[in-house]
């Protein structure tokens, strides 16, 4: 019984996938089916792929070119085509390696949370020192809650008396000589 699906089997002609003519010399055996060598072409210019490693759509061989041309998108960063995962951030693709912090730590920016400032990506750390009000006393960045007073801003813990050194924390003070002065020490 085996024997006569073994030569069934045999007989049975294989068929190339684009002109359904049968092969019967060499072939190429690639998404599930196979082609006559001269076939195998991609599915956009029909050139032949010659290539072991090859692109497909919609289940169909593409060459690198057309796969370049119709397929990527241009990374915003160095202008080449994307081939492999794409970040899309700010309305641009990206190579993941392209997508870093437009400030001092250069650092990739492609799975952490980031801040745009004129087209640009920033790392937390970097957009707040570039970017934040600082503080009148420390001038460290304010990324929290502010105290507005005398025409400037302030980390709650910095407003504090020129006398005593204690924070401020109360709505009245009294300033001498530019300097905030709190109730208790006037």
């Amino acid at each position: 019984m085996e024997t006569v699906k073994q030569t069934a089997k045999m007989n049975e002609k294989i068929l190339c996938h684009k002109c359904r003519g049968a092969i019967n010399k060499r072939m190429i055996t690639a998404l599930g089916r196979t082609w006559h060598p001269e076939h195998f072409n991609c599915r956009h210019c029909d050139t032949p792929i010659d290539d072991a490693a090859f692109n497909i759509q919609e289940g169909e061989p593409v060459c690198s070119e057309c796969f370049k041309r119709l397929y990527t998108h241009n990374c915003a960063g160095c202008k080449q085509p994307i081939l492999e995962r794409t970040v899309v951030a700010m309305g641009e693709n990206w190579h993941e390696e392209c997508f870093c912090c437009d400030g001092a730590c250069k650092k990739p920016l492609a799975s952490q949370p980031f801040f745009e400032r004129e087209g640009k990506p920033y790392c937390k750390q970097d957009f707040e020192t570039l970017f934040a009000t600082k503080c009148a006393r420390c001038e460290k960045p304010i990324t929290d809650k502010a105290v507005v007073a005398m025409d400037n801003k302030w980390h709650r813990d910095c407003f504090r008396c020129t006398r005593c050194s204690n924070p401020i924390t109360t709505t009245s003070f009294t300033i001498i000589a530019d300097k905030p002065i709190c109730p208790g020490c006037l």
